[in-house]
């Protein structure tokens, strides 16, 4: 019989909850399930709920007939169903409003349900997330690509000071590779400040962002005049553009994955002996 995620000895029923923008496409929700995997696997035994951020993407699913939560609905699913502590990680790039409004929701549930929860950190937490992350653009970099040829990767961004991550970013993975650029659709380093630094013909245009939706498909990949592909091509360069997430890719699944690590030692979980839900 499973555990429901009660560590033995300790009583306590235990979940871990992952927040993400969202995704109603094949492929983000693909994305999504390899993540799933891998917490899984690091945390067995440990029951995983999802929760997406995004008003907009939970109510196109809802109209599919499936299932999504508001990570306030999670919190409170699991309190009706006796957990008691909640590791929750979210799926974010930087500390914006999006992270900022989940921590609270999740303090709000917590209080009135009286479920210890603790949040985890974005991707872009610290300076040394900052390093990673930049080794795992470079790591993840298409193989196709040569040594001279320029990559752009588009990041959400945001009306919040945590957007000069993106910047540290930026710094970071030139002082890797100087042909790899960093930018954001919303504050930060924009794509027209790019492209002045870019002396090739070809250009390789990546999503920095959790998983392939409207984002990188439209805005990033699309055909319209504004996207950051017709962007590139309307300045004389060939724009090859590569529909991959990050969830998609070990090397920035790690950080997640790290930062979920320190919440679990946080609440004094052990994880190893506890049976699969």
């Amino acid at each position: 019989m499973a555990s429901q995620g009660i560590e033995p000895g300790s009583g306590r029923k235990r979940a871990i909850l992952l927040a993400a923008f969202g995704a109603s496409s094949m492929q983000g929700q693909a994305s999504l399930k390899n993540f799933d995997s891998l917490v899984r696997e690091r945390f067995p035994g440990i029951p995983v709920r999802w929760a997406y951020t995004s008003l907009i993407l939970r109510e196109r699913l809802a109209r599919a007939r499936q299932k999504s939560d508001s990570a306030a609905k999670a919190l409170q699913r699991l309190a009706f169903e006796h957990f008691e502590e909640i590791a929750v990680q979210p799926l974010q790039t930087i500390a914006g409003k999006e992270y900022t409004e989940l921590c609270r929701a999740a303090r709000e549930v917590a209080c009135k349900a009286g479920l210890v929860c603790r949040a985890g950190a974005p991707l872009l937490a610290t300076d040394d997330d900052v390093r990673e992350t930049a080794r795992a653009i470079v790591r993840h970099l298409p193989q196709e690509r040569l040594p001279n040829e320029d990559v752009v990767l588009m990041g959400h961004g945001a009306r919040h000071a945590a957007v000069a991550r993106y910047a540290d970013l930026a710094v970071a993975v030139r002082g890797l590779d100087s042909h790899v650029h960093v930018g954001a659709m919303n504050g930060g380093q924009r794509l027209e400040e790019i492209l002045t630094r870019i002396e090739g013909s070809r250009v390789w245009l990546m999503p920095l962002l959790s998983v392939v939706g409207r984002h990188a498909v439209q805005d990033m990949a699309g055909e319209q005049e504004t996207s950051w592909r017709s962007r590139i091509e309307a300045s004389g360069r060939t724009c090859v553009p590569v529909l991959k997430g990050m969830a998609e890719c070990a090397g920035f699944a790690e950080i997640w994955l790290r930062h979920l690590g320190a919440v679990v030692r946080a609440l004094g979980w052990t994880c190893k002996s506890v049976s699969t839900e």
